[in-house]
């Protein structure tokens, strides 16, 4: 049968990294699959034509990016998709095949690609000033922080604007550092708080780290309801953090950090309760806490605005970018006068944060959240996915765990549902059978045996259906 092949090349399997692409020895999983009579799903339907398209092919692109672009680049799929044009939560080949875009660019596109309310912003600031940095006034950058931090919750309304997660996570860590006197840094195992020379002694997944010096860093146990040693039981997580800090820090430490539903790490929602309790513990020792929302923020999760809001903390510092530009490099730190009053003991410039034509973009994008209804379109949207994927959960074996909020996703594939073990050849086979029938997903987990479901928030219930029934499809002619 098909699946016991699946097994024996589990070792064959081309990369445990979250994102890497499949070498093409995988092909060989695909070559037989069995005949079904159920009909092929077939994307819904959606009135836009795109431009014809006479750029460089597929095979050109590829031939420029190893030429002129670093080796560690890489791509999805064994052939991998030349893609020229989006609309909303679609995107278009060079062919002009459209795809149900499940991903995001990375739960980066929030509204939707090429959204006309965003692009008017940015083409109508773009005509007027382009670029201006702080040392002149401009009303962009201040009309956009103060709509942001109208969302805040507490005293979170002093923002500083960057250009990416990696970097707002670092501005952040910074901020800590200074504001207590101390350097220890606490992160969960399994996060990804980004990959600069910084901040990628946060990131806690193999596959994302080189072999440099991560500093005064800590790697908790993570709080994994799904595979942690404690189950759902937030407390014993916490008491974790406690013992760590006693025996693992000078007893006190400049802050805690934590995604509140792990991204790259294959959509892990924290255990209930868990950074309440770790809040208390870590603010005892004198640290700041740290909330990263670089993908969970602006109403993805559908119950509230923010991730740590799940939670039921006010963290001290807020990160987040991705979702907050709908594509334009975009990320902000967020935090109390007080923490931020410690970076104006020096001079604290960012050349590009807070640009015109970005602020107006982001202003844009929390315009279209509010106007559209996003997060209360993805709590309903999002419930009807999840329950399809539990129900289908009950039929294959194979789904070992369905979990998320909202639009952020995740769907673990297991070889063995006791043991829990990673089903790393057969995500690379669905991951590649979903792209023939015109489904992109995200994968993540350190084995990549995660499907992660972010698609732009203005994704349907019968984007949802169509999602589900490929991915049953799929499973069948395993």
């Amino acid at each position: 049968m098909m699946r016991q092949l699946v097994k024996r090349v589990v070792h064959r399997a081309s990369s445990t990294s979250s994102l890497i692409h499949h070498r093409p020895s995988i092909s060989i999983l695909r070559s037989d699959f069995s005949t079904s009579s159920s009909p092929t799903p077939q994307i819904p339907p959606f009135d836009y034509e795109p431009r014809p398209y006479d750029g460089p092919s597929a095979e050109e692109v590829v031939e420029k990016r190893k030429k002129f672009l670093g080796p560690s680049l890489f791509h999805f799929y064994q052939k991998p998709l030349n893609i020229v044009e989006g609309k909303m939560q679609y995107l278009f080949d060079e062919s002009g095949r459209r795809y149900l875009d499940a991903f995001a660019g990375i739960v980066t596109v929030s509204c939707g690609h090429c959204h006309p309310d965003i692009l008017n912003a940015i083409n109508e600031q773009s005509k007027l000033l382009q670029h201006a940095t702080t040392i002149y006034l401009h009303h962009a950058i201040g009309d956009f922080a103060e709509a942001l931090a109208a969302k805040m919750p507490g005293n979170l309304k002093v923002v500083y604007f960057v250009n990416s997660g990696s970097e707002a996570n670092e501005l952040a860590m910074m901020m800590a550092r200074l504001y207590t006197g101390s350097l220890e840094m606490i992160s969960l195992r399994n996060a990804y708080h980004g990959g600069s020379s910084n901040t990628i002694g946060l990131t806690a997944l193999n596959t994302w780290k080189y072999p440099l010096p991560q500093g005064e860093i800590h790697h908790v146990v993570n709080p994994d309801p799904y595979r942690g040693v404690f189950g759902s039981d937030g407390s014993m997580y916490a008491k974790d953090v406690q013992d760590h800090i006693d025996y693992g820090t000078s007893g006190k430490v400049a802050g805690f950090i934590a995604e509140t539903i792990q991204g790259v790490g294959g959509a892990v929602e924290l255990a209930p309760g868990y950074l309440k309790s770790v809040y208390d513990i870590v603010r005892k020792a004198g640290g700041v806490c740290i909330a990263d929302e670089v993908q969970t923020g602006f109403g993805r999760t559908g119950s509230h605005y923010w991730g740590f809001q799940t939670q039921d903390v006010v963290p001290d510092i807020v990160t987040m970018a991705k979702g907050i530009g709908n594509g334009l490099p975009l990320g902000a730190v967020v935090t109390t006068p007080e923490i931020a009053s410690v970076l104006a003991t020096k001079i604290q410039f960012n050349t590009f944060g807070g640009n015109p034509v970005c602020s107006a973009g982001g202003h844009a994008v929390l315009k279209v959240i509010d106007k559209e209804r996003r997060q209360s379109h993805c709590a309903e949207v999002g419930s009807h996915l999840i329950q399809r994927l539990k129900d289908l959960q009950k039929r294959h074996d194979i789904i070992g765990d369905v979990r998320g909020r909202g639009l952020m996703v995740g769907i673990e594939l297991v070889s063995d549902r006791k043991d829990k073990t990673p089903a790393k050849a057969e995500t690379a086979v669905l991951f590649e059978q979903l792209r023939e029938l015109g489904i992109l997903v995200g994968k993540g987990g350190l084995h990549g045996n995660v499907f992660r479901i972010k698609p732009p928030m203005c994704f349907t219930k019968d984007d949802a259906d169509f999602l589900v029934d490929a991915l049953d499809y799929s499973i069948s002619r395993l």
